[in-house]
């Protein structure tokens, strides 16, 4: 028996409650959960929350239900597809556990991404979200490969650097259960930014790892998923800080400079997915 086996088997579950949208995810959700389960820290309950496929995910959701601990594996469904934020709002308002991590069907986590995240967490109470560095990962075997870590180092991140970009991607952060804020349910793209950086403009402290924890097996845009759609990725960076901008939480006159810096941003992100393909060919 390995001794991360051994680790799991001789201490508590971790306090945490992962949430994992599912939309039409039967190709990979296996190697995600698998991932969870394989934690040296293993949570104490994963939610998947089916968002209205319209296919067959569902029924195959409950079978994997079968292959894990009774208890540990909970299925939620959604009567529509209502998109990735609403999705975890829902997983977020059925969690049990005080702290909340969050994994999409399509990505995976390095085995020793809890234990090291939460027990940095656990000593210093005051961060009420963190998230760290991601890796792109061309196979499955790497995560099988990949090297221990050691023990992380976080910084505070200011809500300036998130205006500017999302250094919080999803499948990285944990945060506290009780905290009063959710995802905008109406918002299917930059939900994500817009809660973590809404989170740190409210005054709780936010911290990152430059621990790569988590698998991407994709780029970060312009291959697959709500993702590939450039244009639709970019109205919603607008809508974020027209957003921000409506509650309050930043002057209005910003956005005489946060839009032309966004719409910067999409002209260079076109740029880099023309050549990455251009390049494939």
């Amino acid at each position: 028996m390995s001794a991360a086996s051994v680790h799991v088997l001789t201490r508590d579950p971790a306090p945490v409650s992962v949430v994992i949208p599912c939309y039409r995810c039967a190709d990979t959700i296996g190697r995600a959960l698998a991932s969870v389960f394989q934690q040296t820290w293993r949570p104490t309950e994963v939610i998947l929350v089916e968002d209205g496929s319209g296919d067959s995910t569902l029924k195959y959701l409950h079978e994997l239900q079968t292959l894990y601990p009774e208890g540990w594996l909970h299925v939620l469904a959604l009567p529509q597809n209502a998109g990735p934020g609403a999705a975890r709002n829902t997983g977020w308002d059925k969690a049990s556990q005080p702290y909340l991590a969050f994994l999409d069907a399509d990505d995976a986590w390095h085995s020793e991404k809890i234990r090291l995240q939460l027990e940095w967490m656990l000593a210093h109470p005051e961060a009420v979200l963190t998230g760290h560095d991601i890796s792109i990962a061309l196979e499955e075997s790497a995560i099988k490969t990949a090297h221990a870590i050691k023990p992380l180092t976080f910084e505070q991140v200011s809500a300036a650097r998130l205006l500017i970009s999302n250094c919080f991607a999803t499948p990285t952060v944990i945060l506290r259960r009780d905290l009063p804020n959710r995802f905008a349910s109406d918002k299917r793209h930059i939900e994500d930014q817009l809660l973590f950086t809404e989170i740190c403009l409210d005054g709780y402290p936010c911290y990152r790892s430059a621990a790569a924890l988590s698998f991407l097996f994709k780029a970060q845009y312009g291959e697959a998923g709500l993702s590939a759609n450039l244009w639709q990725m970019e109205k919603g960076e607008l809508d974020f800080y027209i957003r921000l901008a409506r509650s309050g939480r930043i002057p209005r006159l910003s956005l005489l400079l946060f839009m032309p810096f966004s719409l910067a941003k999409y002209a260079r992100r076109l740029l880099k997915v023309a050549f990455r393909r251009l390049f494939r060919q």
